[in-house]
């Protein structure tokens, strides 16, 4: 068992070459993760400096691998946009009071050979999105796309159960290797740490992490482009989806509800969202359709907001149990109801963006 005190001791003994300190004392380390056998953080630097740190991450690797126990590393160079001189606090050092200060974000563009970005929401947790957002990027995956997945719920990471993927993805020149999965490829935070692990992050935290995952991730290349990025969204209308609203351009939304009221009154709020910062809402799915849930909620929400209704999903515990399994409907049984259902959805939703 690797303890959290040890690597924050091995990370205070690679010096910083710009305040002096240790990488903790300096306020560079940003969420770390320490599980059983592996640990793994940001190191988050002015964005002028990247090349000068590379050293320093490396470094700062070769400390952990060297604490007896530990299997698995992963140090991050991140970049954040030059921050305004710090005001004078007493008592408290400069590198405390940067550590709680929200970092600016830093424009970018969509994530590099990746042509579309779609975003899977919902208002309400509980209403099955993160199983839709699979099924349909393997659906799509099934119409030739090239197709990745992000699971952007820091908090609920729920993408490697689903996928049946464990381990930390790679890190190869500056860049991480997502895992590959039913013939997507896949990210998530709950790679990094142990199903287990309770992720006690801060909004700003949780933000960086996204906007790590969706940048430096190795989705496609010059030669192969990604087709489209699949984005599991978080429930509600908070951090996480304004991060990725203000990091990359997307080309679209799809929200996921219940048929129940209390559920399409938080659709309704997310897709007012989406229409407020200029995002395409592509259509609305009714999950869970049936006798316990109810049915036709959600077509009848699309119309009273103007937008498509790509399909109703009924409550089939096989959707469930496959997703326990690591292998999603969609892949699992392609030619069944449930597959094909997916399979229109995953139609429409691709002429919207035009794929």
């Amino acid at each position: 068992m690797v303890e959290r005190t040890a690597v924050i001791a091995a990370l205070d003994a690679v010096i910083d070459p710009v305040s002096g300190q240790g990488l903790v004392a300096a306020g560079l380390v940003q969420g770390l993760v320490v599980a059983e056998d592996r640990a793994g953080f940001a190191l988050e630097v002015d964005r002028r400096q990247v090349a000068a740190y590379a050293p320093v991450r490396d470094a700062a690797e070769a400390a952990l691998k060297a604490i007896p126990g530990m299997a698995r590393v992963s140090v991050i160079l991140t970049a954040e946009a030059a921050s305004a001189p710090a005001p004078r606090t007493a008592g408290l050092s400069k590198a405390a009071v940067d550590q709680g200060r929200p970092k600016a974000p830093v424009p970018t563009d969509r994530p590099a050979h990746v042509r579309r970005v779609l975003a899977v929401a919902s208002g309400k947790g509980g209403v099955g999105k993160s199983t839709v957002a699979v099924n349909l990027a393997v659906a799509l995956a099934r119409r030739g796309l090239s197709v990745g997945v992000l699971d952007a719920d820091v908090y609920g990471p729920s993408l490697p159960t689903m996928l049946g993927v464990s381990g930390q993805p790679a890190y190869e020149d500056g860049a991480i290797v997502p895992h590959i999965a039913h013939g997507l490829k896949a990210m998530s935070v709950g790679l990094l740490t142990r199903m287990d692990d309770a992720m006690i992050w801060r909004g700003p935290m949780a933000s960086q992490a996204i906007t790590q995952m969706l940048s430096q991730t190795r989705w496609g290349t010059a030669e192969a482009p990604l087709d489209v990025l699949v984005v599991d969204l978080p429930p509600g209308t908070g951090d996480v989806q304004l991060t990725l609203i203000q990091k990359t351009p997307l080309d679209g939304a799809v929200i996921v509800s219940t048929p129940q009221e209390v559920a399409l009154a938080d659709a309704r709020r997310a897709h007012t969202l989406f229409q407020k910062v200029g995002v395409p809402t592509l259509g609305l799915i009714e999950n869970m359709s049936g006798d316990v849930f109810g049915r036709g909620g959600g077509k009848a929400e699309a119309e009273r907001l103007s937008v498509a209704f790509l399909g109703e999903l009924p409550l089939d515990p096989a959707l469930r149990e496959a997703g326990d399994a690591g292998r999603p409907l969609a892949a699992a049984d392609p030619s069944g109801e449930m597959a094909r259902r997916f399979d229109a959805i995953a139609a429409a939703t691709a002429s919207a963006l035009g794929l």
